[in-house]
Parts: C-alpha cells; structure tokens; sequence
C-alpha cells in the first residue's frame, strides 16, 4: 500500500512550527506547489532558503511549477466543463488540470509518493481556499488517501469535492449540480 499524501499551506507560520508540524505526520519530502516559490512576508518559505532549512529537519524539498496555481483562462472557444467553480481562480485551475502539463507534474508527484512520504504546499492556510483541494481530488480519484494538516494534531481526511467527477481519461471535471448526472428514481 502506497503512503498517504498530506497538503500543508506555510501561512503565516513560523519556521520550526512549520517543520514540527511536517515531523508530526513523518513527512520525507516537501512538494512546493507554489508557480512562484516565495513570500514577501514570509521570507522563510522562499526558494532560496526553504530547501536548506528543511535538509537541516531531514525533510527533502522539490518544486514542481506545473502544479502550481494562478492560472489565467484558457485560450478557447470551447466553454468550461468545470462550472461549479464560481470563482475564477478555482475554475482557471480545473481547466488548466485538464491539460498535459499538470497530467505530466501529478505523474512526477506519484513518482515522489511512492519513493517517501510527502505533502504539498502553498501558502493558504486553508485547503478549501486553495488549488491544493484540486490536486487532492486528483490524487483520491486515482486511488489514493490525502490527508490535510491544518495544525498541530489536527490532520483531516481528504475527501473528493461534491461536484468532483473523475473521468475515465484521469481528468476530474466540475459540472454544475444541475448537470450531473443522477440515479433515476424509482
């Protein structure tokens, strides 16, 4: 059986709070999935010095940019299959996951899940206000177990967003409720 992956936003924490929290659920490797890997406000969770001080925890760092967040609408005329998304950012994401760049970075992802235990990472705090719940539902329609680390000693099950619909191809769409497909009543 494969380990779970876990998501963690850095916030506004503290550094050692931070890695105390990744000790906590034995994580062996950060996946940041930030498409730029840097705070202002929090210097510590930038690319050039997160990776050194989570070697110095025995914690392994890797970026993967493709899984990023903060992308912009798609170049086309077809219309969104992910219209329960009503807030942009969340729909531009589930649009951009339906492409082989994100099919390729969550390859790399399950690559690094079956070597070490690992969480991905952004920055917000919370995971329902974050792409990361699209990565999740990604990895729970292909089987796998994704925990949330909210806190210290407070780590939640994932679980596949109401809307979520995974497809036979690996894609997960997000159609309005009204266009879901239901049982037929009896």
């Amino acid at each position: 059986m494969n380990a779970p992956f876990f998501t963690i936003g850095h916030s506004t924490r503290p550094l050692a709070e931070f890695a105390g929290l990744l000790k906590e659920s034995e994580i062996e490797m950060l996946v940041d999935v930030r498409s730029i890997p840097r705070s202002r406000t929090h210097p510590q969770f930038n690319l050039d010095t997160l990776p050194a001080s989570l070697c110095a925890q025995g914690v392994a760092y890797a970026h993967i940019a493709a899984l990023g967040g903060r992308r912009g609408r798609r170049n086309t005329d077809q219309l969104s299959p992910n219209t329960y998304w009503t807030h942009p950012a969340f729909r531009n994401y589930a649009d951009y996951a339906l492409g082989e760049p994100f099919r390729e970075a969550l390859e790399a992802l399950l690559d690094l899940g079956r070597e070490q235990r690992c969480a991905i990472m952004c920055s917000e705090a919370v995971w329902w206000r974050c792409h990361r719940r699209i990565v999740a539902d990604y990895l729970l329609a292909r089987g796998e177990t994704v925990l949330h680390i909210m806190g210290p000693h407070q780590v939640r099950p994932a679980t596949l967003t109401p809307e979520a619909l995974p497809q036979p191809d690996g894609t997960v769409i997000y159609p309005e409720a009204s266009a879901k497909p239901r049982a037929t009543p009896n």
